[in-house]
């Protein structure tokens, strides 16, 4: 049993290392209307907002209209929230099953009672990107350097979600900056605030790809293999300290169950990373300043 089984979203939070005996008990609800309007899906909607204001904005860099970005938007935001769903369901199935073994359709699409996982979001998103440029006749790689910036800013804001719901955090430590929850039966625990590695971790790769990455692009698909680098590389490590992991089924390695994640995310970083470096010396041969429609693969 993981810590995640027995600590509550009612937990207070504290961190004792830097503010004391201060304590956050702020509700994981906004509004008790319903089913609920939780702080995390006001604030995954925000991050989205936020981060196609700033697609929108900067599509013209990237020979883009602002109708191009929105339209994958559109369609790629619902589409999205549906893999993330699927993805965590594959790998959580057993929690889909009544008592006989048949599996809870409904209980499935109880969304509101949690249960996302970010990369089924990322590759459905980022699939449907594809299917509407090709359909709306505009690079679909332009398309992906700017919005894996939205993107970024999405995640970075949206893990504040996973605070508000005392969820997505590591495994006990003593390091300063640690976090504590306390279990149902009063028991504190102090864990890896793993949510806010992760949201560290988005900005900073937000920033370099907005102000570095960006300003020195050399070929379509830099952003977005640079995205996938980032990302990968920093999942990989923070998955190696969470408290709630997915399991790749029954696989072992090495004695121990493989976690999906990390373990996607090492292929990520390998093939964006082999990828990239291609990339950028077929660029290097041929048209400056990010004008090359350079394939991926």
């Amino acid at each position: 049993m993981s810590l995640k089984d027995i600590i509550p979203n009612t937990s207070p939070i504290s961190f004792p290392g830097l503010f004391g005996d201060w304590q956050f008990t702020g509700d994981a609800k906004l509004l008790d209307v319903g089913n609920g309007v939780y702080w995390y899906g006001v604030l995954i909607a925000a991050g989205l907002l936020l981060g196609l204001w700033f697609c929108m904005k900067r599509a013209p860099q990237f020979g883009l209209t602002e109708d191009n970005v929105m339209d994958a938007v559109l369609w790629g935001m619902p589409l999205g929230i549906v893999g993330a769903r699927l993805y965590y369901i594959i790998f959580y199935l057993d929690l889909y099953r009544r008592a006989d073994g048949s599996l809870d359709f409904l209980k499935m699409v109880r969304i509101w009672d949690g249960g996302l996982a970010i990369y089924g979001g990322v590759i459905v998103g980022f699939l449907t990107g594809y299917l509407v440029s090709r359909i709306k006749k505009f690079s679909y790689l332009d398309l992906m350097d700017d919005v894996v910036m939205g993107v970024l800013i999405g995640q970075c804001i949206g893990r504040w979600g996973n605070f508000m719901n005392r969820e997505v955090f590591g495994r006990e430590t003593t390091l300063p900056w640690r976090m504590r929850l306390w279990a149902y039966d009063g028991t504190a625990y102090d864990v890896h605030p793993t949510f806010f590695y992760e949201s560290l971790w988005n900005f900073i790769g937000f920033l370099l790809i907005w102000l570095v990455v960006t300003k020195h692009r050399k070929c379509k698909g830099e952003n977005f293999l640079c995205y996938f680098l980032w990302y990968g590389l920093g999942r990989f490590w923070i998955e190696g300290i969470r408290d709630d992991q997915l399991y790749l089924f029954g696989a072992t390695l090495f004695g121990k169950p493989v976690p999906v994640s990390q373990l996607l995310s090492a292929v990520l970083v390998v093939t964006s990373a082999a990828l990239l470096v291609w990339n950028l010396r077929r660029a290097g041969r041929e048209k400056p300043n990010g004008q090359n429609e350079t394939p991926l693969v």
